[in-house]
């Protein structure tokens, strides 16, 4: 395909990304930054994804590009740490990945260039079959800064991010471990297991499988993934996982003894409280009228730009949009955030504590 002029329509200079790894993921994020105007290189240890990814706009050019703004690296999670050092050492801007484990990552580097990221979203279709460059949009996509990510890094990050359409949520690698656990890894082997005990039945049962609808084929829909990348996921992740699985394990022997006993008033309470805690569910604020604008002048300690996330996340404040200004003070910068109205005084109560100074308006 042709490589797209160096400038855009107004004379500025093209933004220009890497992308390492091009299955699903990596062929998302190419086509969401390549529909955005970007010059997006890429590369992949199979040079037919790579002809394929050019041929589909993905991307516009094979390799690393030492001048990319940014390179994002979505190879399978055993591998990350190496390419990530791979970019850090050949590319010049600022380097994230895409994987589902962070903690190992953030062990092994600790670059100020490099910020560790997760986007809870994907496919049913395996690799570039399934690269969509809406994939992003309305989705949750975790930062993971450590005490050496730099706040321009964070902040270049999450920007691009947010550009993507999604929602920007920080956390530290431990905590994300845990937290994906338990609603990400845990529930696609349970949904293996529930599957393979289908599956069995069924050759007592023919008529079994025929009957699966409604709620079981939702409960297992995400054991359609593909297998191999569940391999490194539960290696990597272990210790989290297995913990996970404890609790789940033990759920699931109360609600035996419950049924076993027939106790009916602690059957209907296990019920009624899954049933509340599945409605408060969060959903996304995109009403201008329900948010308020909170600018955070960004203190000058290293990473105080990610602690305004990590505290949002804490506090459960969901940041509807986020970038950084320049300050008029000098070369610090301001953060301006949306958040939801109703939780803005929270949000602002905990930023004083940890140090910084908002100021906080509602949006008419």
């Amino acid at each position: 395909m042709n490589t797209p002029d160096p400038t855009g329509a107004t004379g500025t200079p093209q933004r220009r990304a890497n992308i390492a790894g091009l299955g699903l993921i990596g062929g998302s994020v190419g086509l969401a930054l390549a529909e955005r105007g970007w010059h997006v290189t890429g590369d992949d240890l199979d040079p037919a994804r790579v002809e394929r990814a050019t041929a589909m706009g993905c991307i516009h050019a094979a390799g690393l590009d030492p001048a990319a703004e940014i390179t994002v690296v979505a190879v399978p999670v055993m591998a990350v740490a190496d390419q990530v050092k791979r970019a850090l050492a050949e590319t010049r801007g600022v380097v994230t990945d895409v994987g589902s484990v962070k903690r190992p990552i953030a062990l092994a580097v600790d670059d100020p260039r490099f910020v560790g990221g997760h986007p809870m979203a994907g496919s049913e279709l395996d690799g570039l079959d399934g690269a969509d460059g809406s994939m992003f949009t309305g989705a949750v996509w975790v930062l993971t800064p450590t005490p050496t990510t730099a706040d321009s890094t964070f902040s270049t990050v999450a920007s691009v991010v947010a550009d993507l359409g999604a929602e920007v949520i920080a956390l530290p690698p431990d905590r994300h471990d845990q937290v994906v656990a338990v609603i990400s890894h845990v529930p696609h082997l349970t949904a293996a297991t529930l599957m393979d005990l289908a599956s069995g039945r069924a050759e007592e049962h023919a008529a079994l499988l025929r009957l699966a609808a409604g709620g079981f084929r939702d409960m297992t829909r995400i054991a359609s993934g593909h297998p191999a990348i569940w391999l490194d996921i539960c290696a990597e992740n272990r210790v989290a996982i297995l913990s996970a699985l404890d609790g789940l394990i033990g759920g699931l022997q109360h609600m035996r003894d419950v049924v076993s006993t027939e106790d009916r008033g602690e059957l209907q309470s296990l019920l009624q409280r899954a049933r509340d805690a599945r409605a408060n569910l969060p959903s996304r604020v995109n009403q201008p009228n329900e948010l308020a604008e909170v600018r955070i002048p960004i203190l000058d300690r290293a990473g105080a730009a990610a602690e305004i996330f990590t505290l949002a996340a804490e506090l459960g404040v969901n940041i509807a949009s986020f970038e950084v200004v320049h300050s008029v003070e000098g070369d610090r910068g301001i953060a301006v955030v949306l958040v939801d109205a109703g939780r803005a005084d929270l949000y602002r109560g905990g930023l004083i504590a940890r140090g910084f100074r908002p100021a906080v308006q509602r949006l008419a």
